[in-house]
Order: C-alpha cells, then sequence, then structure tokens
C-alpha cells in the first residue's frame, strides 16, 4: 500500500510507523486513519514483525489528536473499526506497540499512546485530553485506560480541566516509562530490543494475560487462562521448547515466534 499521511519502515523484527503530517502536528484525518488501520494490520498478520513502535514526524507533536478542521468543514470524526489510528480498539493485538512520543499528544494522540504497551517520552513532550474544552470527550479509550493507570482521583484532575501534564509528572503518575533527553526513538528502540531478545510467544501470552487478567477474577482467570489463543500458542510452540534447551545448554536461545 502506498502512504501519504504515514511512513513505516521495517529493521529487522521491529516496524516503526510514523504519524507524518507535521504541518498539523500530525493530527489524524480520515485518510490518515485509514492508513494506520491498514499499517496495523498488516503488522499483526506479517509472522516476522514481532515488535511496532509509532511515533510522529518531527519535534513539535506526537498526534494533536482528530484533525477538527476537517470535522468543522464537514468531514464529520469517523475512525475505523480498529479505533483511533486503527489502535485504540484493536483489541486482539498481542503484539507489543511502543509509543515514542515527541512534543504534544493531545486528545486522540494520548489515546494513542495509552493504548501502547510502553510509553517513552521526550522531557519536552506533554499529554493531555483537551476534549471538554472543545465540547466533546475523550472516547477513544482514554476515560478507560487512564484511571486504570493514574488512578481515579489524578485521572480525573486530568479528564475534566484537560489541563496539560509534562513528560515527567507523566512518569511520576505512571503512564510514562521513560523521560529522554534526546533521541527518544532511539530509546524506545532500546526498548524493542530489550523485547525481541524474549520469546514473541512469551511475550504476547504475557500481553494477553495480562490484559484479560485486569477485568477478570483471579479464580477464574486461572482457570480460563489455558484457553486463551496466545497462551495456548506458547504452550504447544517451539519457543517453549527452545528456551528451556537454551537455557540448560548455556546459549542464547534462536527464537523463532512459532
Amino acid at each position: 500500500m502506498t502512504y501519504r499521511y504515514i511512513k513505516v519502515t521495517r529493521e529487522g523484527r521491529l516496524t516503526i510507523v510514523t504519524i507524518d503530517r507535521p504541518e498539523a502536528h500530525n493530527a489524524l484525518n480520515a485518510a490518515a486513519h485509514d492508513e494506520l488501520a491498514a499499517a496495523f494490520d498488516a503488522f499483526a498478520a506479517d509472522p516476522e514483525q514481532w515488535v511496532a513502535i509509532i511515533t510522529g514526524a518531527g519535534e513539535k507533536a506526537f498526534c494533536a489528536g482528530h484533525d477538527l478542521k476537517q470535522q468543522a468543514s464537514g468531514g464529520g470524526m469517523s475512525t475505523p473499526a480498529t479505533g483511533f489510528a486503527g489502535l485504540t480498539a484493536r483489541f486482539d493485538m498481542a503484539k507489543p506497540v511502543i509509543a515514542a512520543v515527541n512534543g504534544v499528544a493531545m486528545g486522540g494522540g494520548f489515546e494513542i499512546a495509552l493504548a501502547c504497551d510502553l510509553i517513552v517520552a521526550a522531557r519536552s513532550a506533554s499529554f493531555a485530553l483537551p476534549e471538554p474544552r472543545v465540547g466533546l470527550a475523550a472516547l477513544a479509550g482514554g476515560l478507560q485506560r487512564l484511571p486504570r493507570v493514574v488512578g481515579l482521583k489524578n485521572a480525573m484532575g486530568m479528564m475534566l480541566t484537560g489541563r496539560r501534564v509534562g513528560a515527567e509528572e507523566g512518569q511520576r503518575l505512571g503512564f510514562v516509562n521513560e523521560v529522554v533527553d534526546g533521541d527518544m526513538l532511539a530509546a524506545a528502540r532500546r526498548w524493542a530490543t530489550e523485547i525481541l531478545a524474549c520469546s514473541p510467544m512469551a511475550v504476547r501470552a504475557t500481553k494477553e494475560a495480562v490484559l484479560r487478567g485486569l477485568d477478570t477474577p483471579a479464580e477464574r482467570f486461572l482457570r480460563e487462562q489455558w484457553e486463551y489463543p496466545a497462551i495456548a500458542a506458547m504452550m504447544t510452540s517451539q519457543d517453549a521448547v527452545e528456551g528451556p534447551a537454551a537455557f540448560a545448554e548455556k546459549r542464547t536461545p534462536a527464537w523463532t515466534g512459532r
């Protein structure tokens, strides 16, 4: 697929998706949403791609959210079935995704980051769900994900006022994993490298188990976990044999993702 508003590059097992509308602070119009949905469809379906990073072009913005100019001109607010940026409602994504946040992550941009598994932020980054200031609400998962991460009162303090939170405060609150002076994309690659050193089957099983466990009582979870797709796949995989064998032989595992 030819992309106009995003760039997709692959570095070995790593896919890097860059929102490429710096002139619009990387705000997403309908076509950009569709391109991102297609890119993450391709990532999810490719057995050779194990980790993804999403970032924004330029230094000013990760993503300023929905393109309000499009809405004001009658373009609507439609998003793909997989959610804002083709990511926020992609609940079957077992592969890990890292947000590398440069500049502002506003509204839907912050919701993209919250939908990722890790957030690496430049010290200049800032985050907000400012939708109430323009007569809207953060309906792409932010209202549910943020309270889970930072607690109800901290989340309400952000969501009811629309105030901006800097990267350092975001780390203190718990939604930013690392604050970076310099190249935050290099830091995101470092996190990706550490994930890629693990079995992709085990990583996916871990992610699926954690996310499902958030809403499932422990007694039920421990009974049902063996039926979860990523856990079942891990238990019958070549990687489940390779890991113990490599440990016993004192060598680096050769993961296949199968």
